[in-house]
């Protein structure tokens, strides 16, 4: 028996300022994988993920979670969905509030939601959430200030765990951080896939690390769907003429499909 996708996303529409910046965009993202959405600056990954949780509004198209229409919802069904779907952003310097403490920051999504009343065990809650991103309950009182950009993203990470997601939105969360860094949080991803089942809609422009974590991919190319098919697909044998020229200016970091890619030409 085939399983229902957690995510659905049909023929979804954007303008801005006269110009359509999203051209009926569909897919599906399965319970417990990751999509990775790839495409140039300007192509519409951005535009999507923020259409697929509605901080943009789409002019058209249905996105569904967990057969839940996410865009018709009320404001009260909207917050109960958005328990199910969180996003982590690009950048940790300003998607954490300065002036609030590790604490305060994770434990707000449970109170917002009204998940946890107590205020004892919300701060536990906060510690069991960093020791899962592989932080430390002694930074609890602590300010964004005082960590680097992979602890903060560990901390963005965190907080969007708090209420219990099925799916997290990746928007580019690892571009802003150095190599090195980025492998331990793409690590960080993965683990926290595996052992909590999580379903990832990734946003990348970056091949390489799309290869690194994703199922599947999906390209973008002005704001239309160009190409989508499981990692070894897309990488080894591309269809699109655009997804071939992302290729070619990236090598692949796995032997055999760099092989099975030359050998295609």
């Amino acid at each position: 028996m085939l399983t229902e996708p957690l995510l659905r996303v049909e023929n979804l529409v954007k303008h801005f300022a006269g110009r359509r910046v999203l051209d009926g965009i569909s897919f599906e993202v399965a319970p417990g994988e990751v999509l990775g959405l790839v495409g140039e600056s300007g192509s519409g990954k951005s535009t999507t993920a923020r259409c697929v949780a509605r901080l943009t509004e789409p002019d058209q198209g249905r996105v569904t979670l967990a057969g839940r229409d996410v865009l018709a919802a009320g404001r009260r069904e909207l917050r109960a969905i958005r328990r199910d779907m969180q996003m982590v952003f690009q950048d940790p310097y300003s998607s954490l509030n300065p002036r609030m403490t590790v604490a305060a920051l994770i434990e707000e999504p449970l109170a917002v939601h009204r998940l946890e009343a107590d205020r004892r065990r919300r701060r536990d809650r906060a510690a069991e959430l960093l020791e899962l991103v592989g932080m430390s309950a002694a930074h609890l009182d602590r300010h964004p200030r005082s960590f680097s950009g992979g602890q903060r993203q560990r901390i963005s990470i965190a907080r969007a765990l708090a209420v219990g997601p099925r799916l997290l939105i990746c928007d580019e969360p690892v571009s802003s951080l150095d190599v090195s860094v980025q492998a331990q949080v793409l690590n960080l991803l993965g683990d926290l896939r595996r052992r909590l089942g999580l379903s990832i809609l990734f946003i990348a422009h970056d091949l390489a690390v799309v290869y690194y974590l994703c199922d599947r991919v999906a390209v973008l190319e002005n704001g239309a769907l160009v190409e989508i098919g499981t990692r070894e697909q897309v990488y080894g044998s591309p269809s699109h003429p655009y997804t071939r020229s992302l290729l070619d200016a990236v090598p692949v970091p796995d032997p055999a499909v760099e092989r099975a890619r030359r050998s295609d030409r």
